[in-house]
């Protein structure tokens, strides 16, 4: 009798195992073949009809302006500190509350920020939003 000798190398196999993909596709498409009816299947309600109301349109923003020297613009127009409180407390009995749109100068005192934002709270706006530029047009 006659001995085969065998030769290993340590050389990589180029052929892919075909058996566990082949596997692993039948599981999934037996998941699938089972889980498919359960996610066409809908529960049937009688829903009541009801004629609603159309939505409120939401409020409008308010842009105020504060200038460094201290100086308040209610939607470009030029206010006071007195008719900016009367203002504020008028915004906050509307349906849908505004949002103030704070517009401040970059040399702006943090004070003249801060009391503004005392007086928008005390009289019930508690929706402020900072209004800022982008840096890139900033610079231009």
């Amino acid at each position: 009798m006659k001995r085969r000798r065998v030769v290993r190398t340590n050389e990589p196999l180029s052929e892919i195992n075909m058996i566990p993909l082949i596997d692993v596709m039948l599981v999934l498409l037996i998941v699938f073949i089972v889980a498919a009816p359960l996610l066409t299947h809908a529960v049937k309600i009688d829903l009541p009809k009801v004629s609603g109301a159309p939505l409120d349109a939401p409020a409008e923003n308010i842009r105020l302006a504060v200038k460094a020297d201290g100086s308040l613009y209610w939607n470009g127009e030029a206010v006071a500190g007195e008719t900016l409180a009367l203002r504020m407390e008028t915004a906050a009995r509307l349906a849908p509350q505004p949002e103030i749109h704070l517009e401040a100068d970059a040399k702006t005192h943090y004070e003249i920020i801060a009391r503004v934002m005392a007086l928008s709270a005390k009289s019930g706006l508690g929706r402020i939003g900072f209004v800022s530029v982008p840096e890139q047009a900033a610079q231009e």
